[in-house]
């Protein structure tokens, strides 16, 4: 599923799309970030807020060192792949990855995972932030005179920064994921953590606060995520079930998808309501009958290469969803640049943060217009009454394309975060919303031309406020 997108960013990245100039918040940075704890945070009030005890001296840290030592005389190939495992890069990695096998795994709710991975990716970056902050207020130095499977890294030990990003995701992902067993995932954060003291990269003091910080955090975090209005329960109130409106492709009977998705708190804008776009094409008027028959002529002479893009961007049950699959183009650019775990964590918290807010506002113009799909369309107005599409249409209203706004919004952050890769990220956006056409379940300029401008300005949205975080002048 992942292939198309992930050969299309790593070509980009072999052709020297990376850049490491100052006019993005991207730039590939080498060694330490000693002002990466005095970013602005999305959930803390500051990278101060939760308070870590200082490390421990003396006897204490003697003894730690001892215990180093001890371990790295005792390691077997199952603790090397545990090491391997959780240190990979970029430090977030691992819990982007498992967010999105959990997701392909579920049901198909587009703005409800894009909901999970803003929330995952603040805490994860939330959390770094304050151990950052901490770091360089202890100035503890790392291990060393010691063997290791994983360099300690330049910043200060104390406390570890892969031990908080363990402390978070596991947390919320639990949150998140409530079906899932929670003290399954304290477990992969315990083994996270613990690695970095099998690999002689950190002490145990330093996981350990690491974790409790991490695990704090998620805390300050599920807070905020049980106030967002998304447990709210539908009323069934909608408009009359008439061919002007919505309505469910015949046969079926599921109901829509997240109906009041559209009012959930938001991270940047002021509401999902804040870019609501003019209401479409009238139900039978000359424009919508337009672009009905745009959408029969279309399907009628989709060539392979159309029907590939279809198939690719369906991101339907069993895949990532559209916002995931934005994640794992995220994550090619990432490791090619390098990132270091500061700017890899603000790099996903961005993207997710415009995920959610456009899955947000997205949900606000489908369930404000109540809009009919193609398919309905097609065979009320009479064009043919026995039409069928490429793909199967999703159980939600059309306007606006959902797989449209969440791209545009994509392609406008990961545009600032990698600019001279900015023309590529806004072709895919294209694509994206082209390829609805191709699968039949969207009219073009209603829906997916309005969906990627709706996007567009949530991501415009959303890089201003990256602007400001500190870190483009560190």
């Amino acid at each position: 599923m992942r292939a198309r997108a992930v050969a299309a960013a790593v070509l980009s990245v072999g052709l020297g799309l990376v850049s490491c100039s100052d006019d993005g918040g991207g730039a590939v940075r080498a060694g330490a970030e000693p002002r990466a704890g005095t970013w602005k945070t999305w959930v803390l009030s500051s990278p101060s807020q939760i308070q870590v005890p200082p490390p421990p001296e003396g006897s204490a840290a003697d003894a730690e060192a001892e215990e180093l030592e001890d371990l790295a005389g005792r390691r077997t190939p199952e603790i090397e792949k545990a090491v391997g495992q959780w240190g990979q890069e970029p430090a977030t990695k691992p819990w982007t990855d498992l967010n999105v096998e959990i997701v392909t795994g579920g049901i198909k709710d587009p703005p409800l995972s894009s909901r999970g991975y803003a929330l995952t990716s603040v805490a994860v970056y939330d959390a770094v932030v304050a151990a950052y902050h901490w770091k360089y207020a202890y100035d503890r130095q790392a291990p060393s005179g010691v063997s290791t499977l994983s360099p300690p890294g330049p910043d200060p030990s104390y406390p570890s920064e892969h031990a908080a990003i363990a402390g978070a995701a596991s947390r919320v992902l639990a949150y998140v994921f409530p079906d899932r067993p929670a003290a399954r995932f304290d477990e992969l954060a315990e083994q996270a953590a613990m690695s970095r003291v099998w690999a002689g990269a950190n002490y145990r003091s330093d996981v350990e606060a690491g974790l409790a910080l991490g695990r704090s955090v998620a805390d300050a975090v599920i807070a905020r995520a049980r106030a967002d209005g998304s447990d709210a329960r539908w009323d069934g109130t909608r408009p009359p079930l008439t061919k002007e409106f919505w309505q469910v492709t015949p046969g079926q009977v599921t109901p829509p998808t997240s109906p009041l998705a559209g009012t959930w708190k938001t991270w940047v804008l002021t509401s999902g309501s804040q870019f609501r776009p003019p209401p479409p094409p009238a139900y039978g008027s000359a424009e919508f009958v337009a672009e009905a028959r745009e959408v029969v002529e279309v399907n009628r002479s989709l060539t392979q290469q159309q029907k590939d893009i279809a198939s690719f961007w369906a991101a339907g049950q069993g895949t990532a969803l559209p916002a995931g699959q934005w994640n794992q183009v995220t994550l090619v650019y990432a490791q090619a640049a390098k990132l270091d775990t500061p700017r890899a964590a603000r790099a996903f918290a961005l993207l997710n943060v415009a995920e959610a807010d456009a899955g947000v506002a997205v949900w606000d113009s489908k369930f404000t217009y109540w809009h009919p799909r193609p398919v309905n369309a097609i065979r009320d107005l009479g064009i043919d009454p026995g039409w069928k599409p490429l793909l199967g249409t999703p159980p939600f209203p059309g306007y606006v394309s959902g797989h449209s706004g969440y791209s545009g919004a994509a392609a406008e952050v990961l545009s600032y975060l990698f600019p001279s890769a900015a023309a590529d990220f806004r072709a895919k956006a294209e694509e994206a919303a082209r390829s609805r056409l191709y699968g039949g379940i969207h009219f073009h300029n209603s829906d997916n031309v309005a969906g990627l401008a709706l996007g567009k300005k949530v991501g415009e949205a959303v890089v201003a406020r990256a602007r400001a975080d500190g870190a483009d002048s560190a």
